[in-house]
């Protein structure tokens, strides 16, 4: 039973498939290869008389072109289609690596080695100098270090301005460069919270 108040729900209608489309005539596209412009309400008639149904598939051509096709077929190689897509989508992350003002050479040249990684990955890095107690005195000697780990990277990221001091903390941010990006077709604009890489 319908509970009382609520209206007897209605089939979800289906977006630019069969009545739907509200285009006066289109370029119909037929499973023998014929194509034909014809009124919408004729190319629906003659694809369900084939058993199929008739799906706008180019929308803003002209006129629009519509497929015969099976609704439930056209579903699937959609999703496909976007499932393979988003599978060569690469994903952008920020890596953040941090530093103290007396990092020794052992610890730079390994986290240094990190980065070149990240970068030649596609991914953005954070370099960040942490000061502690009577350390922030010496912000100078921060900025030097990363002014020197980005000298050092160049040839895979390209630094985003000036060493900043932010509270506590100086940082830089290095972009890779494009022959160290991930190949064409695998970019985004995506970003995923920062990885931290400390000591």
């Amino acid at each position: 039973m319908i509970p009382r108040g609520f209206p007897p729900r209605r089939p979800k209608v289906r977006d630019n498939v069969n009545e739907a489309i509200r285009a006066r005539e289109v370029r119909a596209v037929f499973p023998d290869g014929t194509v034909e412009i014809m009124p919408t309400p004729q190319a629906v008639r003659k694809a369900q008389e084939l058993g199929l149904d008739l799906i706008l598939i180019a929308p803003t051509a002209e006129p629009p072109v519509a497929k015969a096709m099976d609704y439930g077929q056209w579903q699937y190689e959609n999703k496909k289609k976007q499932h393979e897509a988003k599978k060569k989508q690469h994903v952008i992350q920020v890596k953040e690596i941090k530093f103290r003002p007396n990092t020794d050479d052992h610890d730079y040249e390994f986290k240094r080695n990190h980065a070149i990684r990240f970068l030649s990955e596609g991914n953005r890095v954070k370099a960040v100098v942490q000061f502690r107690g009577r350390e922030i005195a010496h912000v100078d000697l921060g900025k030097k270090l990363l002014l020197r780990f980005a000298a050092d990277l160049a040839q895979v990221g390209s630094i985003e301005g000036q060493p900043r001091l932010e509270g506590r903390n100086a940082h830089v941010i290095l972009s890779p460069v494009k022959a160290a990006a991930p190949p064409k077709g695998h970019e985004t604009h995506k970003e995923r919270p920062a990885e931290s890489h400390s000591s």
